[in-house]
């Protein structure tokens, strides 16, 4: 099976994956961009990540105290998203329905 089968056939699970882990590491960019750049920046890199996570982070910031900085808040997202990879791949293990390693023993 190459790469292009694989997509075809495991689509349901590389298209959220990859969403996933594109919102994640794009919140830690933010944060670590956020190290340097002021919260007002016009600096597109800054607001393209501003763009692209804060739908995400809205509803994060919902759950989260209203006392923690954003900095934090963007952390969050990011190990929010993390361990919605990991429940994403287990429950599809689960219901076998993930790609396998190919070329495994038994």
């Amino acid at each position: 099976m190459d790469i292009a089968d694989s997509f075809a056939r495991y689509w349901y699970f590389h298209l959220p994956n990859f969403v996933l882990a594109a919102l994640m590491y794009t919140m830690l960019g933010r944060f670590l961009l956020g190290l340097f750049v002021d919260a007002d920046s016009p600096n597109y890199i800054w607001r393209f990540f501003c763009r692209f996570t804060d739908p995400v982070l809205t509803a994060i910031a919902a759950v989260t105290p209203k006392a923690v900085p954003p900095a934090v808040v963007w952390l969050f997202g990011f190990v929010w998203m993390f361990w919605l990879r990991i429940v994403l791949h287990y429950t599809l293990l689960v219901l076998n329905l993930a790609p396998r390693l190919a070329g495994g023993g038994s």
